[in-house]
């Protein structure tokens, strides 16, 4: 396996096109085919499937696109040592978001770390599937960030939590709900519901948007594919959402917590056997920065 090769197979997934592929790595539309077959007998599995008309991901395919993207950044980072053949200290910290909903929390963490440890190159990977799970207990990824219900136990799976996340109602800055301190899932009811159906939702909380959902009328229900999409349905009068609180400001959305539900434990995972060293030093820049 080789960099032509995941390069050429990056290219083609993400743009679901040869020419295409070929036009972004300025190589021949063939020599774009090539890479991709010797990929799959490699790997003894197909990885697109094709037609005159369209070119898709089989399964194999998507499962590898994580890891292929993986694998580059890597290798990139071992030729760019070699290339310059520097003797600089450069350690990699992989680090994993099940969703992206507090990459700015993340960023705040980092933007402390590299303070302290210049020479950490984070490698971040933000994938909201629960794909990333097998990648996390493959040991693709030194730290895991996530809601602590929605990673399985594993021995030598370890958690430190980091905040309790209340589980809250969505609402429009000027909704009438904007100005309470706390709701019932009773009130719920009168609202019209945005429901996410995307496995970047913790479970429990898509657990009460479905039991709020059957309460209601069909028709004041919206339906939405990820938490983004469902935050702009909100703003836009469309309806309330549950949903963690998010860390990050936005004027235009509040966050009303739902008194009859326990908030939810977030935090940090990591394999108790890991060898990199620079896992504890990043656990404690991140109990520093949490708000």
């Amino acid at each position: 396996m080789n960099t032509q090769q995941l390069e050429s197979f990056i290219q083609v997934a993400e743009n679901l096109n040869f020419a295409r592929a070929a036009e972004v790595l300025n190589i021949t539309q063939s020599a774009v085919s090539r890479q991709i077959h010797s990929l799959e007998e490699e790997l003894g599995t197909k990885l697109f499937i094709r037609s005159t008309r369209t070119v898709a991901l089989t399964p194999a395919g998507m499962s590898f696109l994580d890891d292929a993207k993986d694998i580059l950044a890597k290798l990139q980072m071992a030729a760019l040592k070699i290339e310059k053949h520097t003797s600089a200290n450069i350690d990699i910290l992989s680090i994993g978001c099940i969703n992206d909903t507090y990459l700015n929390l993340l960023s705040k963490i980092l933007s402390g770390y590299r303070k302290t440890a210049p020479q950490v190159h984070p490698l971040l990977r933000v994938i909201p599937s629960r794909s990333i799970l097998n990648l996390f207990f493959n040991g693709e990824m030194d730290i895991l960030f996530g809601f602590e219900n929605d990673v399985p136990h594993r021995d030598g799976i370890h958690y430190e939590k980091l905040a309790d996340i209340p589980i809250c109602c969505a609402v429009p800055a000027d909704h009438p709900f904007a100005c309470k301190d706390s709701l019932t899932e009773p009130e719920l009811l009168s609202e019209h519901i945005i429901i996410c159906n995307s496995y970047e939702i913790p479970s429990e909380v898509a657990t009460i948007q479905h039991k709020i959902g059957r309460q209601v009328s069909p028709e004041a229900i919206n339906y939405c594919e990820n938490a983004l999409v469902s935050l702009t349905l909100v703003k836009a009068g469309y309806g309330v959402s549950i949903l963690p609180r998010n860390i990050n400001s936005d004027f235009q959305i509040s966050y009303i917590p739902i008194s009859s539900i326990n908030p939810m434990s977030y935090g940090v995972f990591y394999k108790t056997a890991s060898k990199n060293h620079l896992i504890r030093s990043f656990l404690e820049e991140a109990k520093k920065c949490m708000p």
